[in-house]
């Protein structure tokens, strides 16, 4: 499914240069539920956001499929993002003055689905994610809890090849992130997505099929 080949990423090269990855090489499987793990400063979020097309890489490839991300110009990036990959933030990001339906509805309206389409494919993923009731309801009248369902069933309702899930549960209290961490691992299995997730959290990691660790840009 991914192929990351050789990734390096120079900050500042040509004042004080840092560098925050340094040749990283991996592969991983389609239907994959893998983990990135690593101290602040590890290379980890450099790493996701490069893979993701959120930033670029100074050398290397990613490819997704049969698509190098890497190679991508910036109107073609867009589309991929929105069609092929899904993202779940410890920050949520939702917009405040639209209810849970249009959060979860908005990547379908950028790819110009349908309001049948739209309708049905937003109401199937709440009822998935338990949250049917809150349709019409806004961000600030949920739960932390109920904020990252909305989360889960935004990056899901494309049917995307990647989800990735940048510390999923760090804004929540253990109870509450270990049932997020339950229905995202459910919604991986049921879908076959791809889930790629980043976190410090040993607990969290040691649940997915594999972990890597990074350490001073590096996989260790």
């Amino acid at each position: 499914m991914i192929q990351v080949e050789n990734i390096t990423k120079i900050y500042n090269p040509k004042k004080i240069p840092f560098a925050a990855l340094k040749g990283v090489s991996f592969e991983v499987q389609d239907g994959e539920l893998l983990a990135i793990v690593g101290k602040s400063g590890s290379g980890k979020s450099t790493l996701m956001h490069i893979m993701a097309g959120l930033d670029t890489a100074t050398t290397g490839t990613v490819r997704v499929g049969d698509e190098v991300v890497t190679d991508m110009k910036s109107k073609r990036l867009n589309q991929f993002r929105n069609e092929s990959i899904g993202f779940v933030f410890q920050q949520f990001f939702l917009f405040p003055n639209e209810n849970v339906f249009e959060n979860v509805a908005y990547p379908l309206r950028v790819m110009k689905k349908s309001p049948e389409e739209i309708t049905t494919r937003v109401n199937e993923m709440l009822v998935k994610v338990g949250l049917e009731d809150k349709a019409k309801s806004v961000p600030s009248k949920l739960s932390g809890g109920q904020k990252q369902r909305v989360c889960i069933a935004r990056a899901l309702v494309t049917n995307p090849k990647v989800v990735f899930a940048d510390e999923p549960t760090g804004n929540l209290d253990t109870e509450t992130g270990e049932s997020i961490e339950q229905l995202l691992f459910d919604m991986q299995k049921d879908l076959g997505t791809t889930v790629i997730v980043v976190t410090h959290d040993d607990d969290l990691a040691a649940k997915c099929d594999r972990v890597i660790k990074m350490k001073d840009g590096n996989i260790e």
